[in-house]
């Protein structure tokens, strides 16, 4: 479904020019994110998929994913001639994707069909003031309906359309476009140029009162005139960016007569699997995996790279969609349904393979604030069907464990996450710092617990004794502080992620008193949490934990935790430690100290533990105090 003339265009361009290698970017690791996360969204890293409006596989498929998109073409806004002219159909589709839990996400993918040619009339189009008439009207009924359903609707607004018009002016924002001329009365204080029809979508929320609307632009890669992601490899990247955000400004981007702005931005790594465009298009659009790869080649850290610098740019966040689905397992074939049908390609593992956590920071990092899966066009790898080399649909259940254990916690404003920078071999001219295997775990969980246990302080928690909860004991001087010493049980405490298994209260060894929380490893590579719920930990406290790791271990890393609620923002407090920095066949302490405007109790208390091996050994908790 998606376009495919702009990278035609792209290539017939590329082959025209001079190549020249350029020296590496001399860019050093970003200050920090730019740009809030909108409200409505959740303030963790999304993870949603496409969905046709009526089906429940999304539902079933037991994943607590977060974002329902789906394509709302030309003709949507009676059900392509089946109902009323009134956007019941889309009303629809928001309220089955909030029954079944998701936030939906609208593509308005209206332009090319609407009446006058494909895609290369796009400029055309918005100059017929007829068509722009039926075009807009078609856009306030859909925003009517979404202030209607009054709740969060993140809008992706017409995929590749703005990257065409920005070919076809020259990259000149004052080209005409009928829209003051349209006769739309909320359009009519706008100008009749191209940035005028990007405001139209802000000043049409802004006069219906859809302040749940989120609204997407869509950035292409190629809107510069050089694909930055399949071609133009060796090109200094920030001239490309500066051109598309100087074109993008007066559109929305920038400040305007409308108030207001676009509230992210929207792009898609590729539209359909790489081995599509191999086997049938001759085309190479793979890009390395690898952490070291430089920026200067076609490379998920050349990728990266840009979305920073458009992130820095322009202040805005980023919502990446229509990733494709293909893994290294499937057999190359138009998808029929059956086993593996569809073609390989390398996004699906690289952002929940075995390398999937610090490439998920490392994307985090850019300003990426969700990553929504579905196939671009028929014939792709899909979900259903997505077979890994364990037999298994492998984004369902390799997602899974990663939204049940509450997901990525993004950074704020001006901060980075550890664990999260670029590659290796350019790190420091191309901008990034080392990433790596065993950079840190994921943000808070999501497992439910009970209540929390009391125990003393003391200088090392102090000896308990065994009373109900977690027992309580002489504190000495520093009196008597909640804490978890699971002499009675495991005192809510519970594991998620595959390389844990389920956590128990054990005699085996103990830090202080006679048990210990024990935490049986798998043999699954990846990250597990143990974790409780509602841990009344005061503002402001340091939480203590005592850990003990046998020699010989697959651990990487570990990562004490702290999860505020919705009241705290979901504010994620972490202390991330190299397994190289702790003592193994002894108790070692880790601890994290909470911000002094913390909220309590916290919503998650736990811990995170990276493996990159399938070790099955047992890791032993204990001493959990404040």
């Amino acid at each position: 479904m998606k376009p495919t003339l702009r990278r035609t265009l792209v290539l017939l361009a590329v082959a025209w020019m001079t190549v020249t290698v350029s020296p590496a970017l001399a860019q050093s690791q970003p200050p920090g994110v730019k740009g809030p996360v909108p409200t409505g969204m959740p303030n963790r890293l999304a993870v949603g998929l496409f969905e046709e409006a009526g089906q429940n596989w999304m539902r079933d498929s037991g994943v607590p994913w977060d974002v329902r998109y789906r394509y709302f073409t030309k003709g949507w806004v009676d059900n392509w001639g089946w109902g009323q002219r009134d956007g019941s159909w889309g009303k629809t589709f928001l309220d089955e994707s909030r029954t079944q839990g998701f936030i939906p996400a609208p593509v308005f993918y209206q332009l090319f069909a609407e009446p006058g040619g494909g895609e290369s009339e796009s400029l055309a189009k918005v100059q017929n003031a007829a068509t722009m008439k039926s075009y807009f009207g078609d856009l306030k009924i859909l925003l009517q309906r979404a202030t209607e359903f009054g709740r969060p609707v993140l809008l992706l607004v017409e995929p590749d359309a703005v990257g065409l018009l920005q070919f076809y002016t020259n990259s000149n924002p004052n080209t005409y476009a009928a829209v003051a001329a349209s006769g739309i009365p909320e359009l009519a204080g706008l100008p009749n140029t191209v940035a005028g029809w990007g405001l139209a979508f802000l000043q049409l929320r802004k006069s219906v009162g859809a302040n749940n609307v989120i609204l997407g632009m869509h950035i292409s890669a190629w809107a510069s005139g050089k694909d930055i992601s399949c071609c133009s490899v060796t090109d200094p990247l920030q001239p490309e960016v500066d051109k598309v955000v100087n074109f993008l400004k007066p559109l929305g981007l920038g400040a305007n007569s409308t108030g207001a702005t676009y509230d992210v931005l929207v792009g898609d790594p590729l539209d359909r699997d790489a081995d599509f465009y191999k086997l049938t298009r001759a085309q190479d659009v793979w890009w390395d995996a690898s952490d070291n790869a430089s920026v200067s080649s076609r490379s998920f850290n050349r990728y990266a790279q840009w979305l920073t610098l458009m992130n820095q740019t322009s202040g805005k966040r980023w919502v990446l969609w229509q990733i494709p689905l293909g893994n290294s397992q499937h057999r190359n074939i138009n998808n029929d349904g059956s086993a593996r049908a569809g073609y390989r390609d390398n996004r699906a593992e690289y952002f929940f393979g075995p390398s999937g956590d610090a490439h998920r920071r490392k994307f985090a990092n850019t300003g990426v604030i969700a990553l929504l899966f579905g196939a671009g066009a028929g014939g792709q790898s899909s979900y259903p069907n997505d077979l890994g080399s364990d037999g298994q649909p492998y984004l369902k259940t390799r997602a899974s464990p990663f939204l049940l254990a509450g997901g990525l916690t993004l950074p704020a404003t001006g901060t980075t996450l550890p664990g999260g920078g670029g590659g290796g071999t350019d790190a420091g001219t191309d901008g990034g710092t080392g990433g790596g295997t065993d950079a840190g775990p994921d943000g808070g969980p999501r497992d439910a617990g009970t209540d929390a246990g009391t125990r003393d302080g003391g200088a090392d928690g102090g000896t308990r004794d065994g009373g109900s909860d977690a027992g309580t004991s002489d504190a000495g001087s520093g009196g008597t502080t909640r804490g978890y010493g699971f002499e009675t049980g495991t005192e809510g405490w519970s594991s998620s992620g595959a390389p844990i298994k389920a956590a128990t209260s054990s005699t085996a060894r103990a830090q202080a008193g006679t048990r210990s929380l024990a935490v049986p490893f798998s043999g699954t590579a990846g990250t597990g949490v143990v974790s409780v719920r509602t841990a009344p930990v005061p503002r402001g406290a340091t939480v203590t934990f005592r850990v003990w790791i046998p020699s010989g271990s697959g651990i990487t890393a570990l990562q004490p935790f702290a999860l505020e609620g919705e009241t705290g923002g979901w504010r994620y407090t972490g202390t991330w430690t190299a397994i190289s920095s702790l003592q193994p066949g002894t108790w070692n302490t880790v601890t994290v100290p909470l911000p002094s405007n913390s909220t309590t109790p916290l919503y998650q208390l736990g811990v995170e533990f990276t493996t990159n091996s399938g070790w099955t050994g047992t890791v032993h908790l204990d001493g959990i105090g404040w």
